[in-house]
This record gives structure tokens, sequence and C-alpha cells, in this order.
């Protein structure tokens, strides 16, 4: 297949390979009667246009191609897709990142004394000072469990006489874990959203190689027209050169009197008609530059707009290419990116049916639990007995025993269960269910149908391609036929055996017959681009380019 690319070498200004113009007077022949490439492709220097005001840019294909690849807006837009999707793929990710917090809180209250149990023993307030902290730690794991770990420490100091820390300095900590049974076992919420912004990031890299395939294609396209049309200005300025040579002719005919007045102002008439030629393929060109520079240059290239582009490269002549038709559609189906997009369109679905699936089972979490508690501060020793005794002394507990009580275990408290969640009737799951099953169902089908559709395309694209080098076979003998009658009829003028109007009619006949030539290989050369790109593509009709004159 990258033989149909390497096949396009285009010329600067080789008048479209083909086209030997037909003898006017004076003019050299080659051997073979009828005049060489060069000589057909020499006009006055007052027929060129003017030269260009700003720099000249020579490219080969490649360089343009290159270029494109590296400066199309278009395209460089269209890499920062997956960049995109790279930030999110990482935020579906954070759904696993643990997440600490914590708190500081300072709480002096006075509140009566309402009883004598009270403990405010000779004051009228009972008082309490409290600095406590607490900092936590919980995480979704990426398996579907998550944990909590919390840790609380205090320090409290009161008037109440029962209390037997005075500061009392306190820390606990709690650990808690959740295992889902059912519900959100295998996938859950965060797993699905990762296999989503995966399968999204793949299609964003699909979408970039399509986009590259759809530039290289423009950029082929638009290298051939801008030869085209380079090469169709030739066509006109020698169908101007034969109009002039023709009136030139009449004229000494006219100072002769061989023939009449009149006759010159037909010939007049038709040397206006082919300057309008010229005009426009000079349009035709500078139209045809732009198409290209938009393509491959980026605006804020120095000289952008003034810029002259001009083709390096020969272009061979067409050849017919043998296709095998099944294997093409076979290596598509494997290689369009169209395909391979909707393909992961559908594996989102299927992962998004599993999770829903998963969603309709009922919530059955198994829980398990720990904790441990640690005392310490100043403790006040009593006579034993009840009520508590006299004060004999006291004991000093620092916040390490307090650590010490908590993590050595000395205190402990275990915990475990199920907890055990289902809807009473029709859950949002089921139907999220149902809509998925339906909407993969369909998707199926239009994948099947898009199948076929890339089968059409590419049988369309090989008919296309073998039509139009046909055309080339076809425009190629019409052209050396118009070119034999119009020798004829200019040697029959010569003996006063025809008319003006036939020997005019000739020379539009031929110009007719360059330019369809001329059409005709360009078609069979965007044919081939478009062969390519099919394979690998979908791709839209597009404008094309059409010859001044040609049909």
């Amino acid at each position: 297949m990258h033989a149909l690319f390497r096949a396009l070498r285009i010329p600067v200004a080789v008048a479209a390979v083909m086209i030997a113009a037909a003898p006017v007077s004076g003019q050299a022949l080659s051997a073979s009667g009828t005049p060489s490439l060069v000589q057909a492709a020499q006009v006055p220097a007052t027929q060129v246009p003017a030269a260009p005001a700003g720099p000249i840019r020579r490219l080969t294909i490649d360089e343009a191609v290159a270029l494109a690849l590296e400066q199309n807006l278009a395209l460089r837009v269209e890499r920062i897709n997956p960049l995109i999707e790279d930030q999110n793929v990482r935020l579906a990710r954070t759904a696993w990142t643990p997440i600490f917090g914590g708190n500081l809180t300072f709480t002096d209250s006075s509140t009566p004394p309402d009883s004598f149990l009270s403990g405010a023993e000779g004051e009228t307030t009972l008082k309490s000072e409290r600095l406590s902290s607490n900092m936590n730690v919980q995480q979704l794991l990426p398996w579907g469990q998550d944990y909590t770990f919390t840790w609380n420490g205090s320090r409290q100091k009161t008037n109440n006489v029962f209390s037997t820390f005075n500061p009392r300095l306190g820390t606990d900590f709690d650990f808690t874990f959740n295992q889902p049974l059912l519900r959100n076992f295998g996938i859950d919420n965060a797993r699905q959203q990762l296999i989503v912004s995966k399968r999204n990031r793949e299609i964003s890299d699909v979408d970039l190689r399509a986009a590259v395939v759809n530039t290289i294609r423009n950029v082929r396209t638009a290298y051939v027209g801008l030869t085209l049309a380079r090469a169709n200005l030739l066509v006109q300025q020698q169908s101007l050169e034969l109009a002039r040579q023709t009136l030139k002719d009449n004229r000494t005919r006219v100072e002769i009197g061989t023939m009449a007045p009149i006759d010159i102002v037909e010939a007049e008439a038709e040397v206006a008609r082919n300057e309008e030629g010229v005009i426009v393929a000079e349009a035709q060109i500078r139209q045809a530059e732009d198409s290209l520079r938009a393509i491959i240059f980026d605006p804020s290239t120095p000289e952008f707009w003034n810029m002259t582009i001009d083709t390096a490269e020969d272009i061979p002549a067409p050849q017919p290419v043998a296709i095998d038709t099944n294997a093409a559609i076979q290596e598509a189906l494997g290689k369009r990116t169209d395909l391979q997009r909707f393909r992961k369109s559908l594996e989102i679905t299927e992962v998004n049916m599993k999770y829903y699936r998963n969603q309709v089972l009922p919530q059955v979490n198994l829980r398990v639990s720990y904790g441990a508690d640690g005392l310490g501060g100043e403790q006040t020793v009593r006579e034993p007995g009840f009520p508590p005794g006299d004060i004999i002394g006291t004991a000093q507990r620092g916040f390490g025993s307090a650590l010490g009580d908590a993590f050595t275990f000395d205190y402990p408290t275990w915990s475990t269960g199920v907890i055990v969640s289902m809807p009473l009737g029709t859950s949002a799951a089921k139907a999220n269910l149902a809509r998925t099953q339906l909407q993969y169902d369909q998707a199926k089908l239009q994948l099947s149908s898009l199948e076929m559709q890339v089968g059409v395309q590419v049988r369309d694209a090989v008919r296309t391609l073998e039509t139009a080098y046909k055309r080339v076979e076809a425009t190629r003998a019409s052209r050396q036929l118009s070119e034999r009658r119009l020798e004829a009829e200019q040697k029959k003028f010569g003996v006063g055996m025809s008319t003006s109007f036939l020997v005019f009619q000739a020379q539009r006949d031929l110009a007719l017959a360059r330019t369809n030539e001329l059409q005709a290989v360009y078609d069979y050369y965007r044919a081939q681009v478009n062969f390519e790109a099919v394979m690998e593509t979908s791709i839209g009709g597009g404008s094309g380019v059409t010859v001044a004159g040609g049909q």
C-alpha cells in the first residue's frame, strides 16, 4: 500500500506529465512530429505571472507532509486530547488516594453543680478544661475494600473531687476494615471509572491517528492540486499562444489580400477568450497555494501570506494498479480507525453492563473493627473503701504510658459484623442495566452496519482508482487525436481548403482535451491517495480541483 504514496512524486511545472502541445507556426518538432514537453512549456515572457513579492519555498511532497505533521493547527489541537485523557486517567486513580484528616480542639466549660455527687466540693461552679486532638486516615483500596484508622488524644483538668486523674491524659485508636461480599465485589464505581477513562485514552489515540492520516491525505491532495493548477496555466498559455499565432497569420493574409478583414475579428475574439482562461488559471494557482499553505504552515510563520510555494518533484506516468479487493476489505476491517473507535466504545458499554449487573446484587459487607485505650495523668490515691477514703498520695503516669497502654493492646476492643442493605422494589441499578443492555445490542448492530459500509467504501475506492486510470488512457488518446486534427486543419487552412472557424474549433477542442487529460491525471493520483487513506480511516468527499475549461 505504501507504494501508492511513493508513486506521488509531483513536479514544479511539468505540464502534468503528458501534455504535448500541437504544432504552431515556426515551432520545432520532435522526431515523432510532436513538440517536446520542454518546447510545449515555452511561452512568451509577457504571459508568465509576475515574480512573487515574497520568498519562494520549494518543497518536495515528503517535506510538505513533515511540515504539516509538525505545524498543522488542527493536528496540534488533536494532539492535546490524549494529554487531556491522561489527566482523566489520573483523576480516576485518585479514588484510591488515602485521605488524611485531623483536628485540635480546646474546650473550657463551667456548669452549676446539680447534686452533691457532682464533685464541686466547696465550689459553686463545676469547671473543666479539655484539650483534644484527632487524626484519621481513610482509603478505598483498588480491590474494593476500604479502611479507616482513627487516633484520639486528650488532656482534661477539672475541679471535680471524684476525678481519679486530674489532669487526665487519655488516648485511643480505632481501626475499621470493610469488605464487600456481593455488591461492589469485583467491580465498583471507582474501578468502572478507571476502565472507562483508559478506554477513552485509547480512543483519543485512535482519533489522533485518524487525524494524522487525513492530514497526510489533505497535504498530498493539495500538493497535487497546486501542481495541477500550475500545469493548467501552461495549457491555457499554450492555447493563448496558438490563438495569437493564428491572429498574426490572419493579419498577414489580410495584408496580402488572401483573406477578408472581417476574419480578423473572429481571431481577436479567440485571443480574448484564451486570455480569460489564463487569468482564471493564474487565480487557481493562488487558490491552490492558499489551500496547501493553510495545511502545512503555522500562521505565525514569517511571511506566511507572502510566501510562494513551489512544488519540486517529478510525477511519474500513471500506472495500472492490481488490487485484491477482498484482501483490501479484510485489511481495512482490521486497520480502520472508525471501526477501532467503535469497538473501544463497545468495550465501555460492556464495562458499564458489568458494573450495573453487580449493582443489582444486595449490599452485604463484612465489617471488622479493633480499638484500644490508654490512660495517664496525675492519679489521686485514696484509702480503699466506699465511699472513697481520704487522699493518701498521688501517682504520675505520663502520656507515653497512656500511649503504651493503647499500642501494646492492654485494653483491646474487638467488633465484627455483617451489614446488609437492599432496595424493596425496582432499583436504579436494574433500570440502568436494562438500558445499557439495549444500548449494547444496538451498538453491535451498528458495528455490523459500519463494517458493511467500510466494505462498500473500499470497493468504491478500488473502482474509482481503476476508472481513473482508464480515464487517463482515454483522455490521452483524445488529446493525441485533437493534436492531429488541429495539425490537419492548419494544413488545409494554409492551402485554402478550411476556414478560420474550423481552425479555432480545433484549437478549442485541443485545449479541452488537454485540460481533460490533466484533470484525469489529477483524479488518478487523488484516487490513489484516497484509496490509501480509506484503508485506515473514513474520509470525506473533499472539494478536489477542477481545471478551468475541463469537464
